[in-house]
């Protein structure tokens, strides 16, 4: 009897491995799943200005020139341990030089590396996984023309159980979804084209949203604002009822970086501006019409200290 239910427990177990494994695998795409596409350059640029690529992958207080040369090394201290931003510059050894299209797409989509393992959502796939799959083909053709740089960066620095990366597959069953934050089936062009930018290449709400206790974002509270990643302040609510400036002043902002209140923008936020003005005025109009467009919610970190 105590024969068999050893036998019994031995084989749930060996199953329920099994099962856990298949579900925590990694879900890449195929090459047969890529359009058929010709790179677009100028596209991959308006990306690379849009996701502020340059504002993490170059290296710390690079100006200039040197802000298209992708190193990486940034360190990023969460409540999760130390994340190293990589190396994304053309090197073939130590940066994404070896990658095809499908790499990059995965990557940045999906995940996933080109060795078939998962990525930290550190790096923001879970916006990036609402790109068109062509805006990133263009990114990547983009960022294969800027300088090559060598430069091997550490690995990330986490304690147990983040260090396991397979069990990442079961946050991206609970994270990872290709669908619109905000159901905005009904809306103007420029809106919704302004969503593709906020929700997508833009990742604005994984600094303004609030997360919970597993890292993932609270839909229910998006762009409502959040505790600043980077542990020191917030980061503020930019729905229309914490952000009260109309369109034309948010494209202001965006293009300058003086705000309706005779203010500048600073911080991580001084960074995301200085992106953003290199964008054309029409992606500003949209990003702004879209911001206009969300539901207005009180702050969430006062909100969220109350629950």
């Amino acid at each position: 009897m105590l024969r068999n239910a050893a036998l019994a427990i031995a084989v749930l177990a060996i199953v329920g491995a099994a099962f856990g494994w298949l579900l925590t695998a990694p879900d890449p795409l195929t090459a047969a799943q890529l359009p058929a596409h010709t790179p677009d350059l100028a596209n991959g640029e308006r990306i690379f200005h849009a996701g502020g690529c340059a504002s993490c992958h170059a290296a710390p207080d690079a100006e200039g020139a040197d802000t298209l040369k992708l190193a990486g090394g940034l360190a990023l201290e969460t409540d999760f341990g130390t994340f190293r931003v990589p190396n994304i510059s053309p090197d073939p050894d130590s940066g994404i030089g070896g990658w095809s299209d499908l790499d990059f797409v995965n990557a940045m989509m999906r995940g996933v590396s080109p060795e078939g393992a998962h990525y930290y959502p550190s790096f923001p796939y879970a916006s990036y996984t609402r790109m068109a799959v062509t805006d990133v083909i263009d990114l990547k053709a983009f960022i294969d023309t800027l300088p090559a740089v060598t430069n091997s960066v550490a690995g990330h620095d986490l304690g147990f159980p983040f260090n396991i990366r397979r069990g990442l597959g079961l946050w991206k069953r609970l994270y990872l979804a290709p669908e619109p934050v905000l159901d905005l089936t009904d809306a103007s062009d420029i809106v919704r084209r302004g969503q593709a930018l906020v929700e997508g290449a833009g990742h604005c709400g994984e600094c303004h949203t609030s997360r919970d206790w597993m890292g993932g974002l609270r839909r229910d509270l998006w762009l409502a604002g959040a505790p600043n990643p980077e542990g020191h302040g917030t980061i503020p609510n930019i729905t229309p009822e914490g952000l009260n400036w109309s369109e034309s002043e948010i494209v202001e902002t965006f293009k300058f970086g003086f705000t309706p209140d005779f203010d500048t923008l600073g911080g991580s936020m001084a960074a995301v501006q200085e992106n953003l003005s290199r964008l054309p005025d029409e992606d500003l109009e949209a990003i702004a019409a879209y911001l206009k467009a969300v539901p207005p919610l009180p702050n969430a970190v006062q909100r969220s200290a109350d629950q």
